[in-house]
């Protein structure tokens, strides 16, 4: 704990800059005017960078790229008029665990029922996608509602948590009372707590991971929110269990070591679905087995023999009848299985072993075409094998969804435990927003962004507040003219064959996004060869300037969809 201010008589905004500044936030991404003397306060007393945004949703994705890249609460903040925006842009961070807090004007009580210029009711928008939703009405209760806020974002699964500040750009900051200031530092950062597990329950569920002659490890989020990636592959080796992972969980392995099968379920890869469907147990560690990672309990079936491992209590069994279940932060759970792993049993395991290196080998001689294909324009694929290769050892890379996220979560590897994988829980736009943010957390580590176009032209104007502010990441965009992944379902309402009427809901016009880049005051690289690519890269890191690399890609090639 910190004292960061005596409870002497003070205004709201003060010690609500000093409490942010106590917590280590270092950038608060908002749109005005919200909180206007609590930043100029911030100005006066510490460092914290005000960003500036064009839009409530994509400051909310702002903070939620900085909280996934630092583990620290991102921050965002709004006024009322803006507050639903806010709400919409914490989906993501909600769906993926993110500890984001959001802060937004509110009603005055005074003005309540009167009609008043913008006002309604926000706070019902937040309560589906918050763990704590919550109103300060009196300044004095600033203190111990921050403080309440970073214990609930960060502490069991974190998540979101919004504050409605009353006035309507929450003037309550310009109010004095007597305050105290202390801030928490314990929960400054995920996890503040290692729930450790019951000895019995880590037995049991060992016992049954052992005696099984093909099980398989399925790693969620929980394991990456943990810092729990050595230990799980530490369990792997020393059991000679294979690892899946969902999405959310990917960089929990690198993709190239010979345990790890990549990412399982929906936007996946054929050799994670295939292993899992063929293993006769399966242990979820810090996963909710949600419809995402088991293609809508396909992957495995329900009823096949199953662990669960999570931080949650109503996580577990929730999706699958379990053998066993233990309660307890990954990390701690998966060194407590560690120490007592009988590494005797990984011989039983040889041929499992040697059956996922034929089905991973299998895998790689399918795709290879498309992986090194030399075609333009550019097949999407080899953009992933290109970042593979390319992207740097300490790079974080953020992800969009739809077909972003199945080219990369099945043909983007991972070569070192040193690098970090985040991608989008499921709202296109969200990854270049996020790239912003992340960066801003972590400006010593390269961050590369992969999106497409129907992605990148979201938010696309939050590429001036990128150059405004000097946060240099690297946005590649797979620029096909359109959002082909709806190409399939379109067609098939069209009879099954496409055409220009059916073309015209998913096509856009030509656009060169290089030069977008560079009119706003961007480094802006248009690609339109393959072996463009890892140079494109390389001048886009080394600039240290916010750079968008304009990739032109087919717009027929489609991912290829989920095996079952």
């Amino acid at each position: 704990m910190s004292q960061v201010g005596h409870n002497t008589k003070r205004i709201g905004a003060e010690v609500l800059a000093d409490m942010l500044a106590g917590y280590g936030v270092t950038h608060v991404f908002m749109v005005p005017a919200v909180l206007r003397r609590t930043f100029a306060e911030m100005e006066r007393r510490t460092r914290i960078a005000r960003v500036h945004c064009h839009g409530e949703k994509s400051a909310a994705y702002m903070a939620d790229g900085y909280a996934r890249a630092s583990g620290q609460p991102g921050i965002c903040m709004a006024q009322v008029i803006g507050a639903l925006n806010l709400a919409a842009g914490l989906r993501d961070a909600y769906l993926a665990h993110s500890p984001v807090i959001a802060f937004t004007g509110g009603r005055d009580p005074k003005t309540k029922f009167r009609k008043v210029y913008q006002e309604i009711d926000d706070v019902p928008a937040f309560e589906p996608v918050t763990k704590f939703n919550a109103t300060i009405d009196e300044v004095a209760r600033i203190p111990d509602m921050v403080r309440q806020a970073f214990r609930v974002a960060t502490s069991g699964a974190p998540g979101p948590v919004h504050l409605q500040v009353r006035g309507n750009e929450g003037q309550l900051d310009l109010e004095e009372a007597e305050m105290d200031g202390l801030v928490e530092t314990q929960f400054a950062r995920v996890p503040p707590f290692r729930p450790e597990p019951e000895s019995a329950h880590v037995k049991a569920a060992l016992d049954i991971l052992q005696k099984a002659e093909r099980p398989i490890l399925v790693a969620g989020g929980g394991v990456r929110a943990s810092g729990a990636g050595r230990e799980l592959v530490a369990l792997a080796e020393a059991l000679q269990i294979p690892v899946a992972t969902s999405l959310n969980g990917k960089d929990s392995i690198p993709g190239v070591h010979p345990l790890s099968v990549g990412v399982v379920g929906s936007y996946s890869r054929e050799t994670a679905n295939r292993a899992v469907n063929r293993a006769d147990l399966v242990c979820f560690i810090g996963t909710e087995s949600g419809g995402m990672t088991t293609h809508f309990w396909a992957v495995p079936k329900i009823g096949t023999p199953a662990i669960q491992i999570d931080i949650e209590p109503e996580s577990l069994g929730r999706n699958y009848p379990l053998q066993a279940s233990v309660l307890g932060d990954a990390k701690a759970v998966l060194a407590a299985m560690l120490a007592q792993a009988d590494k005797g049993s990984a011989g039983k395991r040889a041929a499992w072993v040697k059956e996922i290196g034929a089905l991973k080998s299998e895998w790689y001689a399918k795709y290879k075409p498309m992986l090194e294909s030399d075609a333009v324009p550019i097949n999407p694929a080899r953009i992933c094998h290109e970042l593979t290769q390319h992207v740097p050892d300490d790079a974080i890379v953020i992800v969009d969804t739809g077909h972003a996220g199945m080219w990369m979560g099945g043909m983007y590897d991972l070569r070192k435990d040193t690098q970090s994988y985040i991608r989008s829980a499921g709202h296109l736009g969200w990854a270049f927003c996020a790239g912003i943010g992340a960066k801003a957390a972590c400006p010593e580590r390269p961050v590369v962004v992969f999106t497409g176009d129907a992605g990148f032209w979201y938010h696309i104007g939050e590429l001036e507040t990128q150059v405004r502010w000097n946060i240099p990441s690297v946005t590649l965009v797979n620029n096909n003219g359109g959002g082909n992944q709806s190409k399939r379902g379109f067609d098939r309402v069209y009879g099954g064959e496409g055409n220009n009427r059916s073309r015209e809901l998913w096509t856009y016009r030509p656009m060169n996004f290089a030069k977008i880049a560079e009119d706003i005051g961007a480094l802006g690289i248009r690609v339109e060869k393959p072996s463009e690519i890892g140079p494109a890269l390389a001048k886009a890191l080394a600039s240290g300037r916010p750079a968008v690399i304009d990739v032109v890609t087919d717009i027929e090639a489609l991912a290829p969809t989920a095996v079952a």
